[in-house]
């Protein structure tokens, strides 16, 4: 992702209805894991941008480090007092099983060799260990936006699935997430001539936030979205 991006987004993340409804999903997968006795300990937020992720993962008790591949993401993040690594996904500069969370949010998509990246998300994990990964759907919503942002491809449940499994992690769960507003996210790409990444009036973007936060109580999770959203483990 190109820097004027990088730090449109380190802008927009701490009210953009997008952005925060995405922590608040990572806060409760984050309270899930307490429940089921998993303490928190080091964790990794691969891509971390403006490191809107990684202050989660602080709040919620774990040691995480902020890593990002490019020097302007990775500044945005040490101005925010966070912890930084600036490296290649593919190449994570962490001893293997030192970690007991990674977090990849909008990433493998970016990537060539997206299992290469999912094979070190795994190396790094301890046995047991859980990585959350999220991923933009469906390549039938490509558009501009996407050649914008430095994706190189969109993914199906299939194709998560596999990279996932590919490289040694056991998937838990799997679903599509913004599935309601998918329609309006079809529209949108289709006149798109560029990122979509810009501010948005405040009346829309709590109206937005309302929509995309209702789905967290309805069924909709199997229905086609504009995410994936996985959670996987190492197996011990």
């Amino acid at each position: 992702m190109e820097a004027t991006e990088i730090r449109k987004l380190a802008a927009l993340e701490d009210s953009h209805w997008w952005y925060r409804e995405r922590r608040v999903l990572l806060g409760r997968a984050l309270r899930r894991l307490a429940a089921t006795g998993t303490r928190p300990e080091r964790a990794l937020d691969i891509g971390a941008a403006g490191g809107g992720n990684t202050r989660v993962l602080r709040d919620h008790g774990w040691r995480p480090v902020a890593l990002e591949y490019s020097a302007e993401g990775a500044e945005v993040a040490r101005e925010r007092g966070l912890a930084v690594v600036r490296a290649d996904a593919r190449h994570l500069p962490l001893p293997s099983a030192s970690l007991g969370l990674v977090v990849a949010f909008d990433i493998l998509e970016h990537v060539d060799e997206d299992h290469l990246a999912a094979a070190e998300i795994r190396r790094t994990l301890r046995p047991g260990g859980t990585a959350l990964i999220a991923v933009p759907a469906d390549m039938a919503l490509w558009s501009a936006h996407d050649e914008a942002v430095g994706h190189v491809r969109r993914y199906d449940r299939e194709s998560l699935r596999a990279v996932t499994a590919k490289a040694g992690l056991v998937v838990d769960e799997l679903w599509s997430w913004n599935v309601l507003l998918r329609p309006v996210a079809a529209w949108r790409r289709r006149t798109s001539t560029g990122s979509d990444l810009g501010g948005v009036p405040t009346v829309v973007n709590l109206g937005l936030r309302a929509v995309v936060a209702a789905e967290r109580y309805l069924p909709v999770r199997g229905l086609s979205g504009v995410s994936l959203m996985l959670r996987a483990h190492r197996p011990t």
